[in-house]
């Protein structure tokens, strides 16, 4: 049974890697996995299909951006 409320995904990594660095790990992770808004049909239904880039489900445009989040 794991543990993971507190630090998210980044508790697969246990007490390694220090705290600093599985925070940061986590706030990566959370932005990369949600779904973002979409800017041509504005619906959130964003995903990211690789490295920077990402695809609608809803409308089907792809797009670029960033590595992790669209746009920021």
């Amino acid at each position: 049974m794991s543990h993971t409320k507190k630090v998210g995904t980044a508790g697969r990594f246990g007490s390694r890697y220090g705290r600093k660095t599985r925070f940061k790990v986590n706030v990566v992770e959370t932005m990369k996995n949600a779904k973002q808004e979409c800017p041509k049909c504005a619906k959130p239904k964003i995903k990211r299909i690789a490295q920077g880039i990402y695809e609608c489900t809803g409308c089907g445009a792809k797009m670029t951006g960033r590595a992790y989040t669209l746009n920021e």
